[in-house]
């Protein structure tokens, strides 16, 4: 089992920049993939950027070249820095751990708003 705590979510105005983090306790030494996805009320949960092990990272299309994605393999921390955001980046942000078992976790999210 895995537990994934977010923290770092908050009200930002468009331009501005936030960090999320993501801290994952229980069998860490099973996790793979480290992943950031989003989600609007009535629309599908969206990958935002994911990092393997080995910290080689892919990007959903809308965020490239804004945000990055960051791993501490000995904190097993994953981190998202959001920079140059903009109003339709808002949305509830979940992180996700894959586990060698096939598992997958999720946290229980946190809101992020970019408005003036």
């Amino acid at each position: 089992q895995v537990q994934l705590v977010e923290s770092g979510g908050g009200l930002v105005q468009p331009g501005g920049s936030l960090r999320l983090s993501c801290a994952a306790s229980g069998s860490r030494s099973s996790i793979l993939d480290m992943a950031w996805y989003r989600q609007n009320p009535g629309k599908q949960r969206e990958l935002v950027a994911i990092i393997n092990r080995f910290t080689t990272t892919r990007y959903g299309d809308s965020v490239k070249g804004r945000f990055t994605i960051s791993r501490d393999n000995d904190k097993d921390t994953v981190y998202l820095q959001m920079n140059s955001l903009k109003p339709e980046d808002t949305a509830v942000y979940y992180c996700n751990a894959a586990t060698i078992d096939s598992g997958t976790y999720w946290g229980q999210g946190t809101q992020v708003t970019v408005s003036s």
